[in-house]
């Protein structure tokens, strides 16, 4: 059990580790004052961090669409809650271009 722990608390940590200094440079790229070009290390953010990010979320929007559908549909909401769950995840991974995080659409 204490074995378990400690390779927890270690992935934890390393996962930790590796995200913090991602997000300390897409501070830093959004306050550049140039809007037109995209910085090689905003592309290399998303491309490491935001893109499996976003997957993950699609995937699990779509498992937790997948449960919540039948109590979605008897609300008449089932529309709104697939472009929420599925639809705005995918298109932030999958639409985006890559290093643009500033998209609106």
């Amino acid at each position: 059990m204490l074995n378990y722990r400690k390779t927890s608390m270690a992935c934890l940590l390393i996962f930790v580790l590796m995200v913090f200094p991602l997000a300390a440079l897409a501070e830093k790229v959004e306050k550049t004052p140039e809007q037109g070009k995209i910085s090689p290390e905003a592309m290399s953010i998303d491309i490491v961090a935001a893109r499996p990010l976003g997957l993950a979320a699609t995937v699990l929007g779509t498992v937790v669409f997948v449960v919540s559908w039948p109590f979605s549909a008897l609300g008449g909401n089932s529309e709104e809650t697939w472009n929420t769950l599925v639809v705005s995840p995918a298109e932030y991974t999958f639409q985006r271009p890559l290093g643009d995080f500033d998209q609106e659409d």
